[in-house]
């Protein structure tokens, strides 16, 4: 027996930010970033829809990228004042995860961030305050997921929080919002839920709900991604890369995910690596690497009209290419001895990291290592 796990509700279209009506309650904190929102609108039209509800809104603004402890536990500390009843986070995937954790400390101040880490150790959360989650990049799909990323600043090191308490409440999946994004953001994002779909439906977790919603995202991802960076005015292409992203985050909190995850964790701790241009330069060697144990890489060739795992794999790498991905650590910029310097230490943070656990093929540090090492130049492997 298995349970579908999802947002408690889900808005998506164009315009479904007039959603957020829908919630009933006396004061909520919107979490959100350094400005995007401010500058697309959608921070305003929030605060406004909330007033006219009668609710009381207070602000916290400023998370960085690759949120830190710190800047949670002054979230949380923000939020015990207020008192909310309600936490929103609004804009990119940094702005959710980081207000997941608050929540998280502000339901638990005395919780430590060891127990905030370990797999599923997060109490019960609603005491206090629901949950919303309006994305504003379409990559992570944690509007829809059990995870949250969080960076120890000191340690250099990412970790993700995982808990099924962490799912949002409410989760408006609004195209709209997205037609601000970058070119560099809407292709690391994209590749990011390209590569949630892929892990999801090649984990260790047998799942036909989680299936079926990875191979629709892969089916979006394949037609829309590149349209969205060459019109990014184009509304339905950016709703079905949003919609694309959400229904990566239901297959991936469902089946969870793999060593493309735990390396590109680790890349962005040490080397600040955007999460998802970090998925796209570790995902083509590691599904070679995976490959060996598990012939689910044919499906997803025959799901974009092709039919081997290597024609999958080249797909993948040709999508990288036409949207401007690297595709090796040395044409990110870093120098080679900077990151020989770090491989075995994240290979063996990477080891440890719980998207590890669901990887098709049982691995260790010393392949984990191998495949950092090999990523630097962008050598295929064979192992």
């Amino acid at each position: 027996m298995a349970k579908l796990y999802g947002s408690g509700a889900l808005f998506h279209g164009n315009g479904s930010l007039e959603e957020l009506k829908t919630i009933d309650g006396k004061k909520a904190v919107i979490v959100t970033g350094k400005g995007s929102t401010t500058r697309n609108g959608s921070l305003q039209r929030a605060q406004a829809m909330l007033a006219e509800m009668g609710i009381e809104c207070k602000v916290f603004d400023g998370v960085e990228a690759d949120p830190s402890l710190e800047t949670v536990k002054k979230g949380a500390a923000f939020m015990t004042e207020f008192g909310p009843d309600w936490i929103i986070g609004l804009g990119g995937t940094s702005s959710i995860d980081a207000a997941k954790a608050m929540w998280v400390l502000y339901e638990h101040p005395d919780l430590s961030f060891e127990q905030m880490i370990t797999p599923f150790g997060i109490p019960d959360l609603r005491k206090k305050a629901r949950f919303a989650a309006i994305p504003s990049t379409s990559g992570t799909g944690t509007e829809t997921t059990s995870l949250a990323v969080i960076t120890d600043r000191e340690k250099g090191v990412k970790y993700p929080l995982a808990s099924h308490e962490l799912q949002p409440d409410l989760a408006i999946v609004d195209g709209d919002l997205c037609k601000s994004m970058p070119a560099d953001i809407t292709a690391n994002t994209g590749m990011d839920a390209l590569t949630h779909a892929i892990e999801a439906y090649t984990s260790n977790v047998d799942d036909n709900y989680a299936d079926a919603f990875a191979k629709g995202s892969i089916q979006l991802i394949f037609s829309n991604l590149k349209k969205a960076i060459e019109n990014p005015e184009d509304g339905q292409v950016r709703q079905n890369m949003h919609d694309a992203s959400a229904l990566a985050g239901y297959a991936f909190t469902n089946a969870w995910l793999g060593i493309v995850h735990s390396m590109a964790h680790q890349m962005g701790g040490v080397f600040g690596i955007p999460h998802g241009r970090a998925n796209a330069l570790a995902l083509p060697n590691v599904m070679r690497y995976n490959s060996k144990v598990t012939n689910r890489f044919e499906d997803l060739a025959k799901l974009i009209g092709l039919n081997t795992t290597c024609e999958f794999i080249a797909a993948v790498e040709n999508l990288k290419k036409e949207i401007n991905v690297p595709a090796s650590i040395r044409e990110y910029g870093i120098e080679k001895e900077a990151w020989m310097k770090e491989v075995h230490r994240m290979a063996e943070n990477a080891f440890k990291d719980v998207c590890t656990s669901f990887n098709p093929r049982t691995t260790s540090v010393e392949d984990i290592e191998k495949l950092y090492v090999a990523l630097y130049e962008g050598e295929k492997i064979d192992f």
